[in-house]
């Protein structure tokens, strides 16, 4: 019998099918209540790096998607100012467990958005994750520092309690994309506030992405919504809106500062002035209370008898 000739066939080579591949461009979106959706206007705007070169399309959020996060916040602040402190902080440690896991991921865009190296970036992120833990520490303990029991004269108990000032719009630190984002957000919704803040107009990338995070940490839909575009833009309406209660100008500048504290005093806000900060510094308590309202409450112990004793 005759042999069968030899399969003389080359192995096909796949090397070529693989670089013809194209990747997955990411699509950016709002964080609003929850949920992801575009801006309202269809607009986005480039994002480039540091040397220029396009990163990504952001959306271009529009004085509509401002309103929409104002009602998703205030919808979410009963829920999430009435959860216990305890409960508060488990939430706020889990963002910072899942950041863990997506430390490589937040260190490539910071290091992209701010133009730095990639071991500057890491370093970024994780002092971002301690920030996380840090304030999730404080969640329980900042109604022992700045609350307590006062001394009066007469028969009461006199308790003095923070509690949260409501819905408080933030807008993130331009130059710190990441690190200074987290530091203006955690101590916001840290003492049961609810959020919306107005991401780093050259460098949103880092912002949108913990959108994506926050969504899957157990944080409820609407404590934080994230909106990325023109910083003015955003920010005027939600200085004068009747229903934001405060406001963290980290992200403004002078002029535009000036601006949005005239438009805020319409219904008495409280605003947090820009300042230099280095958010690399050990943070304090400041912006803890900067959106704490203090309640003080009178209770009678009952009228004293003859003995000294209370009856």
């Amino acid at each position: 019998m005759s042999e069968k000739p030899k399969n003389t066939e080359k192995p096909k080579n796949t090397d070529k099918a693989e670089q013809q591949r194209l990747g997955v461009f990411k699509t950016y979106k709002l964080y609003v209540g929850g949920k992801f959706p575009r801006s309202e206007s269809g607009r986005v705007y480039e994002v480039t790096d540091s040397q220029g070169t396009w990163l990504a399309n952001a959306p271009l959020s529009s004085r509509k998607d401002a309103r929409d996060a104002v009602v998703a916040a205030r919808k979410a602040f009963g829920g999430w100012s009435g959860a216990t402190a305890y409960n508060r902080g488990q939430v706020l440690y889990r963002v910072a467990e899942m950041l863990e896991g997506r430390r490589d991921q937040f260190a490539r865009e910071v290091a992209d958005s701010e133009g730095l190296s990639k071991s500057k970036a890491a370093a970024v992120v994780d002092a971002a994750i301690d920030r996380w833990v840090w304030y999730a520490g404080w969640t329980d303990k900042i109604a022992q520092v700045v609350g307590g029991g006062n001394p009066v004269a007469g028969p009461y108990f006199n308790l003095s309690t923070p509690e949260p000032t409501g819905v408080v719009t933030v807008l993130a630190p331009q130059e710190s994309s990441f690190l200074g984002l987290v530091s203006v957000i955690a101590p916001v919704i840290a003492t049961g506030n609810t959020v919306i803040v107005i991401a780093s107009e050259r460098s949103p990338l880092p912002a949108l992405s913990l959108g994506e995070v926050l969504a899957t940490s157990d944080v409820p839909g609407g404590v934080v919504n994230i909106l990325s575009g023109r910083t003015a833009e955003i920010a005027t309406p939600l200085a004068a809106h009747q229903d934001v209660n405060a406001i963290d100008l980290a992200g403004a500048d002078d002029v535009l500062a000036k601006e949005l504290e005239v438009a805020a005093a319409d219904n008495l806000k409280r605003v947090v002035r820009p300042q230099a900060v280095d958010y690399f510094a050990a943070p304090g308590i400041e912006r803890l209370t900067a959106f704490l309202e203090t309640k003080t409450v009178w209770h009678p112990t009952g009228a004293l008898g003859a003995s000294g004793s209370s009856y």
